[in-house]
């Protein structure tokens, strides 16, 4: 029926990046061949980067548009009610073919007194790590604004911060305020509040093209830091065949990791949010009442809050995160 809400997919956004690499081409035909990615924009609802639909009698029309017309029926009553005309969250895949820099987000208290919209908390799923690949999470040692700056103006930063090897399917759950970094060798999903604002610290004392460093936000940064040291900073979890899988319980989503090799069925009728799944490994179908919808790695469907049930049907061995709003 032509006007019924659907699964539907999305167009990436590709950004080129000074880190970036190659991994990413093939999600888009646009892809520049010479060009190196670091980030692909798989669902946003940022303004002036908001992803179009490609399948369906919706194809051309981007998300924003969306709930503009479907409102609580695409992304859920409760959520809309929040957000308003706003998607909530942004899906990346990032690939790093170099260290990302030390770089922390504001909180949505800080972000509104800073005039940003929102805050920016954000959970990591490794997707290929190349071996002995880091990342940066945290602080390993107690410090304070104060011997904070001094670090940075000795140069010292590193001594004090966290590094965690990583292998596919780590999980990191990154609140707003703890310093972080991917390191170099690392292909990872990233799912985040919708915001586009980052405080880079510290950047290796790289330089661009035109032999000029990137611009550092280290005064922005110390207010919004969060000095806490913790006793684990990784997500640890079990992963088990054909079962859902709860990873990351936040107030801005919720994801679940699905391994499948059998079809899953899923229904939704008792929960008041879109759903997304990002496929991570392997390829699938989704089937819903009028029809299905292939999904490999890499790319990313929303269900809409309309749609009360689905089943994901495996081509091989398959591996999602499932997201929603709790």
């Amino acid at each position: 029926m032509m006007n019924k809400l659907y699964p539907m997919k999305f167009q990436p956004l590709l950004k080129e990046k000074i880190w970036g690499g190659t991994h990413l081409h093939a999600l888009s035909e646009e892809a520049i061949p010479d060009a190196f990615y670091g980030e692909a924009w798989l669902l946003s609802g940022i303004e002036g980067e908001e992803t179009v639909v490609l399948n369906g009698w919706l194809a051309e029309n981007n998300i924003s548009e969306l709930i503009e017309i479907f409102m609580g029926d695409l992304v859920g009553d409760k959520v809309f009610e929040q957000y308003e005309e706003d998607f909530p969250l942004l899906f990346k895949l990032i690939d790093a073919a170099d260290d990302l820099s030390i770089q922390v987000h504001p909180n949505d208290e800080l972000a509104q007194k800073r005039n940003l919209e929102r805050g920016k908390t954000e959970m990591w799923y490794v997707m290929e790590a190349e071996e002995g690949a880091e990342l940066i999470s945290g602080f390993d040692k107690q410090i304070d604004k104060e011997s904070f700056q001094k670090l940075i103006t000795q140069q010292r930063l590193e001594s004090v911060l966290n590094r965690e090897k990583v292998h596919a399917g780590d999980v990191f759950f990154m609140p707003a305020g703890r310093v972080h970094s991917i390191g170099k060798g690392i292909l990872l999903a990233e799912i985040q509040q919708s915001s586009d604002t980052t405080y880079r610290i510290y950047d290796w004392g790289r330089k661009d093209a035109q032999e000029n460093e990137r611009e550092l936000h280290v005064e922005e940064a110390l207010d919004a830091i969060d000095f806490k040291v913790e006793k684990n900073y990784r997500t640890n979890y079990q992963s088990i065949n054909n079962a859902t899988i709860p990873v990351v319980a936040s107030s801005f989503f919720n994801t679940n990791i699905l391994s499948a090799t059998d079809p899953i069925r899923k229904d939704f009728s008792e929960l008041d949010s879109f759903v997304v799944y990002l496929c991570v490994e392997g390829a699938l179908d989704l089937k819903y009442s009028e029809g299905k919808i292939a999904l490999q790695r890499g790319e990313i469907i929303l269900i809409p809050n309309a749609v009360n049930e689905i089943m994901l049907i495996p081509k091989q061995a398959a591996k999602v995160l499932e997201v929603y709003v709790p």
